[in-house]
């Protein structure tokens, strides 16, 4: 992970936590083309991995943390990533496995930022 990477996911990090009062505890982002892949852990809280126990909780915090997660960004564009990066996001895909604890993010821009930011002298 380079240093726009890692910023990057402070970036992720910092507005999670602000939209949803908890932010990952470990983020790893790789740019490809004009994607930027997000792998994180630690995503759940205490009351969510209690209710994670049940078949029907995993079911319900699967649904909330993807959909709910991609209806989040589509209310409240990422401006912050967006001036950082000085392209536009287009569009979010979420997974998650509840088991583990780990998520992936893909966030999608309109302008290849591997190019951009993971050049050899970047």
């Amino acid at each position: 992970m380079n240093k726009y990477e890692a910023e990057f996911s402070n970036l992720v990090r910092s507005f999670r936590k602000k939209h949803m009062g908890k932010g990952p505890s470990k983020i790893n982002t790789k740019f490809c083309k004009n994607w930027a892949i997000c792998e994180m852990e630690g995503n759940l809280s205490p009351i969510e991995k209690f209710i994670a126990t049940a078949d029907e909780g995993k079911q319900m915090l699967r649904a909330a943390r993807t959909e709910m997660v991609k209806e989040m960004y589509r209310k409240n564009p990422p401006a912050e990533m967006e001036e950082f990066l000085q392209c536009n996001f287009v569009e979010l895909f979420v997974d998650i496995n509840i088991e583990k604890d780990l998520g992936m993010s893909i966030f999608v821009f309109d302008e290849d930022i591997e190019e951009k930011f993971c050049k050899p002298n970047s």
